[in-house]
């Protein structure tokens, strides 16, 4: 039997990354999820790359707020 080559063009991306941190005996977690559209002419490992430094840079910057907000607090 011949293998089956996939036909299907890929028109959507997503990426979710999730963090949990542990500050003083709380426990915090955030979650971020990005979807994108691509264009069938577009590099899609290039966008690929570029949507898991956006995601990434956003858990980043939740952690940054949540351990600025507890070091004010205290």
């Amino acid at each position: 039997m011949a293998e089956y080559i996939s036909k299907a063009k890929t028109t959507l991306i997503k990426a979710s990354s999730r963090e949990s941190i542990k500050l003083g005996d709380n426990y915090f977690t955030v979650e971020f999820t990005e979807e994108r559209s691509v264009p069938e002419d577009c590099n899609l490992e290039e966008e690929r790359a570029l949507l898991w430094d956006d995601v990434n840079e956003e858990i980043d910057q939740q952690i940054d707020d949540i351990i600025d907000m507890y070091r004010n607090k205290k």
